[in-house]
């Protein structure tokens, strides 16, 4: 008697597996959720939106906010951005709201977010011979 087979679902990642790595390596999500707060109720916290942007904008795709979702269909969500998260939780309506959210928080303190992951990461920023910041540990 044979056993049904399992249902296989394949999704791609491309490039963006290693700047999901990257991400979570530097802790961008926490950092964020930290400085600017995020309910411990919701699924996908203000930190999981700002890596969907990041990833977003580095898929090599230029499209207007209301099909950010369509983006991530077919891209393991879950694997890249957080456990649980689906593209249809990185809608239009959610991408505003956080996006005037981390508007109000200002400029010089979303700075603070990327400076203070220097600083943790100990990342020399000691100019190269090509003009762009070396990174050290």
């Amino acid at each position: 008697m044979s056993q049904p087979r399992p249902e296989i679902q394949v999704f791609d990642i491309d490039h963006l597996g290693i700047v999901a790595g990257i991400i979570d390596e530097l802790g961008l999500v926490e950092a964020v959720n930290e400085l600017i707060g995020s309910p411990a109720q919701e699924q996908v916290s203000i930190g999981h939106v700002i890596k969907a942007m990041l990833l977003n904008g580095l898929g090599f795709v230029s499209a207007p906010l209301y099909l950010f979702e369509q983006f991530f269909e077919g891209i393991a969500t879950e694997h890249l951005i957080g456990e649980g998260i689906q593209p249809s939780h990185l809608n239009d309506d959610r991408l505003g709201r956080d996006l005037a959210k981390f508007h109000r928080y200002g400029v010089v303190r979303q700075a603070s977010v990327g400076l203070s992951i220097i600083r943790e990461q100990k990342i020399s920023l000691v100019p190269s011979s090509y003009g762009l910041p070396t990174l050290r540990s």
